[in-house]
């Protein structure tokens, strides 16, 4: 049954007084961040985000909306896995090696949009052994997902096999209507108890129409969209074809793509030491197949290139991946399109290729 929250309040109130540290957006230094709520006053209510390959903005909204955006530069995996972990302290005086203690902290995320929620699944799979610290971080955590009625500029969510409804992975279900109020659902146990506790009443048929109608709207205001045909085929079948030319002159191969994406994994170790080399860390850090480093064996880098850096990252994550995990390691949140320096768009490089294919099948 769903049901009507008023306001947020009650809700972050109720996850912080069950020991959680919830995190969700927020308005800061020009941005929609992920951050620590202290109340429901933080959200970013008014404000939403103009964005295009390269730019993004905010701007003022003539609403109260607090979910009236699309995806910021962060996204979930900055907590459940983060850019730099510590593995191990070894001490020189008896050797004594030391691993940290396990996390002891337990996440609410408020806020997570379908293409996350997708995300968080994606990277279950890659790093939700039992006993990594992912798994344990990802165990602890509760998730309040809101499924999405303002898509961006740069949102393709529906080409890549999602769409603007969350799917599974949420505890708790939120549709915001017009008026700022919420229509919520549980998911779980967890969610359901949760939502037992709060100030509220049932949706109306009208209201939960008018939320339905919201997503379901959304799903034709995709700014963006993949071509509609088998990426897997098309990109192994245009491994030297010019437009992989074309993105490598562009292409700064800085890496921002994979830093903000939120289904990219790589990480490397790097250890430090003290200056009297008495005490010494390793650290797991994220790493990107960017980095000329990366694909280092015994007597140099396997992709020195440029081009061949974009063309693994873009033929892992568009076709690759499903060999590897069974799905697309893309969720279309547009993030590596808003924040490519030189505003590269991963739908627009997919279509050079299709068209590239095309015509070589014509003049066959």
């Amino acid at each position: 049954m769903a049901t009507l929250l008023s306001t947020l309040t009650p809700l972050i109130a109720a996850l912080k007084a069950d020991g959680y540290t919830v995190i969700g957006p927020a308005q800061r230094d020009g941005a929609i961040v992920l951050t620590e709520l202290s109340s429901a006053e933080d959200l970013p209510r008014g404000w939403g985000v103009t964005v295009e390959a390269g730019t993004y903005r905010l701007r003022r909204r003539d609403d109260t909306l607090a979910f009236g955006h699309s995806a910021g530069p962060q996204s979930w995996k900055t907590y459940l896995h983060p850019p730099k972990v510590p593995l191990w302290t070894v001490q020189r005086e008896g050797f004594v090696v030391t691993e940290p203690p396990p996390d002891d902290i337990h996440y609410a995320f408020v806020g997570v949009r379908p293409c996350d929620l997708r995300a968080i699944a994606v990277q279950d799979r890659v790093l939700g052994g039992p006993g990594s610290h992912y798994a344990n971080r990802r165990a602890a955590a509760f998730i309040v997902a809101v499924n999405c009625t303002e898509p961006g500029e740069t949102c393709f969510c529906v080409s890549t096999g999602g769409g603007p409804a969350c799917g599974p992975g949420a505890d708790v279900t939120l549709t915001e209507l017009a008026d700022a109020t919420c229509v919520a659902e549980p998911h779980t146990p967890a969610g359901n108890a949760l939502l037992q506790r709060l100030p509220q009443r049932s949706a109306t048929d009208e209201q939960a129409r008018q939320a339905n109608d919201a997503v379901a709207a959304a799903t034709e205001r995709m700014g963006r969209q993949l071509p509609s045909l088998d990426l897997r085929t098309l990109l192994s079948g245009t491994r030297e074809a010019a437009p992989w030319d074309d993105v490598a002159q562009r292409c700064l191969s800085c890496g921002n793509c994979t830093m903000v994406c939120p289904t990219c994994f790589c990480t490397t170790v790097k250890d430090t030491s003290d200056l009297t080399g008495d005490n010494a860390q390793r650290w797991q850090t994220w790493d990107s197949c960017f980095d000329l480093d990366f694909s280092y064996l015994h007597g140099g880098p396997v992709r020195t290139s440029t081009r061949s850096r974009y063309r693994q990252w873009l033929s892992h994550k568009l076709g690759t991946w499903h060999d590897q995990f069974g799905e697309s390691g893309c969720v279309g949140c547009g993030r590596c399109i808003v924040w490519c320096p030189v505003g590269i768009d991963i739908t627009a490089e997919t279509h050079a290729l299709a068209n590239e294919a095309s015509r070589k099948g014509e003049r066959r």
